[in-house]
């Protein structure tokens, strides 16, 4: 049966699935017998990739950031940001937000609030410290005041931090936004009490909330960015950290790992941002497409108003949150009967999560939303609306 992806590797495949251009850049490297594993040796695949990421992504935010190739998953990126903000302060607890997600390690854990994560750990997890993220406690109320309050009271109890990790748009703990004022407010309370700023881009990267980084619409500039999932354009394994150079303080092989020389990943990476992030045609095109979704999502709000609580997320990364998980569940059931792929995200699996690929033709993007209405319908007890 032919499907619809509005998952795309739970953010993996931005690009979409084999884009023709990415493929045909990998079977050329293969054809000429490039090397596909070096660990982290220098090669003419990495240095490519290094070059153009410079040109295209980290100029687009002025950053001069160091780069380090890790393990290939998003979770190993996340270990190494948070070790090296330890080492450089010398500090062991690392703040996080409730409802975050960092990764499925033990070090990513403990920086992660969804309790059944958690458990699957089989052991306390130390060395991690939440705070309310935005909106947590209510719209008006800027939740960073709270944390310097922790910070400048001696007999708070909070210990202080190495680092802060954030995700500005949080994808696993239900689409939640970051406001652009308060990522500017978190930014200088931790500059102002030495507190190192990482942002998790892994999920919101590469495009999904709009811009190449997620943070480039507050203007901040992250001590330590991890990013992973597209980076490497076509879904193979490629996670790097982008560190402040005064940071870099790593011993040699002091964080290493067997896979951070994925050499077919660095040549379909390279490809991506020479294709999608030389000017801001793609940008563009991701606000556009945002827009109809938005737009459509708002419909089926609309004519729903007992199912669904309202609409979450930005950019390519929205959803509907639903009145209860179980109607969610339904939902999902139906669409993936009718050809599309869609999945849940939030505390309780409540909001339904649209993550189709940026690259979706808008006719595909039409076509699948109709599909998503559809079995809103259907699971509404409603007959279902012309979705042609």
């Amino acid at each position: 049966m032919r499907r619809l992806d509005f998952l795309a590797g739970a953010g993996a495949l931005n690009y979409g699935h084999n884009h023709p251009a990415l493929t045909a850049a990998l079977v050329e490297y293969i054809s000429k017998d490039g090397i596909a594993m070096s660990l982290d040796l220098h090669t003419e695949a990495k240095a490519a990739f290094l070059s153009t990421f410079a040109e295209t992504a980290m100029s687009r935010c002025g950053l001069d950031h160091v780069v380090q190739f890790t393990g290939p998953t998003g979770t190993n990126a996340v270990e190494a940001a948070m070790k090296i903000a330890r080492k450089v302060t010398g500090r062991t607890t690392i703040a996080a937000f409730t409802n975050g997600f960092h990764g499925m390690t033990l070090g990513a854990l403990a920086a992660t609030g969804n309790a059944a994560h958690r458990r699957g750990a089989g052991l306390p997890l130390p060395g991690g410290a939440l705070l309310p993220y935005d909106g947590y406690l209510g719209p008006d109320v800027d939740t960073t005041a709270y944390f310097e309050a922790l910070l400048c009271d001696p007999s708070s109890g909070f210990d202080w931090p190495a680092a802060v990790i954030v995700e500005c748009v949080q994808g696993e703990g239900g689409l939640n936004v970051a406001r652009a004022d308060w990522l500017r407010n978190l930014s200088r309370v931790c500059r102002a009490h030495g507190v190192l700023l990482i942002v998790d881009d892994i999920q919101a990267g590469c495009g999904r909330s709009g811009g190449f980084f997620s943070f480039e619409r507050s203007g901040i500039v992250p001590d330590i960015v991890t990013l992973s999932k597209s980076l490497s354009g076509s879904g193979l394994p490629m996670s790097i950290v982008l560190i402040r150079r005064d940071l870099d303080q790593w011993e040699p092989g002091e964080h290493n790992g067997t896979f951070r020389g994925n050499n077919l990943a660095f040549v379909t990476a390279r490809a991506a941002l020479d294709l999608f992030w030389r000017d801001d045609t793609f940008e563009l095109e991701i606000a556009r497409k945002a827009k109809r979704v938005h737009e459509a999502l708002a419909g089926i709000a609309e004519d729903h108003p007992g199912v669904f609580a309202g609409q979450k997320g930005i950019g390519m990364m929205q959803g509907l949150l639903c009145v209860d998980a179980e109607r969610a569940a339904a939902i999902c059931g139906a669409a993936y009967e009718r050809g599309l792929i869609i999945e849940r995200a939030g505390p309780r699996d409540e909001v339904l999560k649209v993550f189709a690929p940026l690259t979706t033709p808008l006719a595909q993007l039409d076509e699948g939303l109709g599909i998503l209405a559809e079995a809103v319908d259907v699971t509404s007890g409603q007959s279902c609306r012309n979705v042609a």
